[in-house]
């Protein structure tokens, strides 16, 4: 596959998954064409080498992965499906001046001012009884701009670009149509309407959702000469993708090759889905057993997280450590912090910086500023389960957090041919 064929298809899986149930149903389907078999984790499995396996948890939460040889332990790459967003309220519905708006809730760590004056759309996932009065669900994206967050006029704030402070309770409820005079309106119908209109004549009432607005916007290759690609969720999905694809191109390795992407990475990662919770550790009790077996089988195993990166920001450099700075379209970005915020250590450093040498790809480190407080990523949460060895790893992005993000054309499709690589390499135990 080329560099721009590459680009390409993570533009359509970026513009196909407003949420996480959206991106992993859509890798389900990338996985299934590629012959990957799914697992019922309410069922017995009965797992074969050189079999390819998948398995979903909540539909938020996806492992994939090829069945090699148990006593060489595994390669693993993890991402996380979530982002920041807004999530629709519960009871949302709001009246003011005629207009009728949707309560929200910041999901995550969001920037919120470039949330004003985008075309949203809502997406996510509906429960329903259908006709039988059974509980149903299915995803659901409006696709179409159906809201917006009108700016305050600066004629009526006049120290707006001085500094804006947005209240996320009163300030960022979306609009979404003008009401009638005494109109009463019901979300829920209005949920069930548009499931009708897609198709769903089922639905007899709609119960509970999870839903987000996003961004209409596309993603795409922008720049004068190409170089960048702009998008909503690129952190994490950019991961999930090169993941998929690199374990979609993985081949004839006797080594079992893994993909995990949780869900919840953005408010902690403490769920069902999340990597601090069971869900990777009991798929791999499954494949290599309990006790002894697994602490045998992560002792020869490596995971590498892949999140994004904060690439220097030419307006903001003084935020960087100068000796520290990782530039878009230079290679894939070894994350480190002494505080454990990221799982890097010395080993899995110097085992991925002998890995890019061996393949020619670049690779350059981060290190926050020393009076700046650190993030962190799922890397030191599945370490933590794990008791595995775990490089953090990230492709540089600006505006992480945005409603649209900022990467490289290169960086991504480098990193996916590099993990070809690392899902095939031999490893002395711990």
């Amino acid at each position: 596959m080329s560099k721009e064929h590459f680009n390409q298809e993570l533009i359509q899986f970026l513009n196909a998954s407003p949420t996480p149930y959206h991106a992993v149903a859509t890798m389900v389907v990338k996985l299934q064409e590629a012959g990957f078999k799914p697992l019922d984790e309410s069922e017995s499995w009965a797992l074969k080498e050189g079999e390819k396996y998948y398995v979903t948890r909540n539909g938020s939460s996806i492992i994939a992965f090829t069945m090699g040889k148990p006593e060489l332990g595994a390669r693993m790459v993890g991402a996380h499906t979530d982002s920041p967003c807004l999530k629709v309220k519960p009871q949302p519905e709001m009246n003011k001046h005629s207009y009728f708006q949707l309560g929200v809730e910041v999901y995550g760590g969001a920037l919120l001012n470039p949330w004003y004056d985008r075309d949203l759309s809502i997406a996510g996932r509906i429960q329903y009884l259908n006709n039988q009065q059974q509980l149903c669900h299915q995803l659901i994206n409006f696709e179409r701009p159906i809201a917006i967050i009108p700016s305050l006029a600066i004629h009526l704030d006049r120290e707006v670009n001085s500094g804006r402070a947005v209240n996320p309770q009163t300030d960022i409820p979306p609009i979404l149509f003008q009401l009638a005079d005494d109109e009463k309106v019901d979300f829920r119908e209005l949920l069930k309407e548009e499931l009708i209109r897609l198709g769903n004549t089922d639905c007899q009432e709609v119960m509970e959702y999870d839903l987000s607005f996003y961004d209409t916007q596309s993603a795409a290759v922008i720049g004068l000469k190409n170089n960048f690609i702009a998008s909503a969720r690129l952190d994490n999905l950019l991961s999930c993708y090169v993941g998929l694809e690199s374990l979609l191109n993985h081949r004839g390795s006797d080594t079992t090759a893994l993909l995990v992407c949780n869900d919840h990475e953005e408010v902690g990662s403490m769920s069902t889905t999340g990597a601090q919770g069971p869900f990777l550790k009991s798929v791999l009790e499954r494949i290599y057993g309990t006790g002894e077996p697994l602490t045998q089988a992560m002792n020869r195993s490596m995971l590498i997280s892949t999140d994004n990166a904060h690439g220097i920001h030419p307006n903001y450099a003084s935020k960087h450590d100068e000796h520290h700075a990782p530039k878009l379209n230079q290679g894939a970005v070894i994350k480190v912090n002494a505080n454990q915020r990221y799982a890097t250590n010395d080993e899995t450093s110097a085992l991925y910086r002998t890995l890019c040498q061996a393949s020619g790809s670049k690779v350059q480190h981060f290190v926050t500023r020393t009076d700046m407080a650190c993030g962190s990523t799922i890397g030191p949460l599945t370490a933590g389960v794990l008791g595995v060895r775990t490089l953090d790893l990230g492709l540089p992005t600006f505006g992480m957090h945005s409603i649209r993000e900022l990467a490289g054309t290169e960086d991504a499709f480098e990193l996916s041919q590099t993990l070809v690589n690392f899902f095939m390499i031999k490893l002395l135990p711990l």
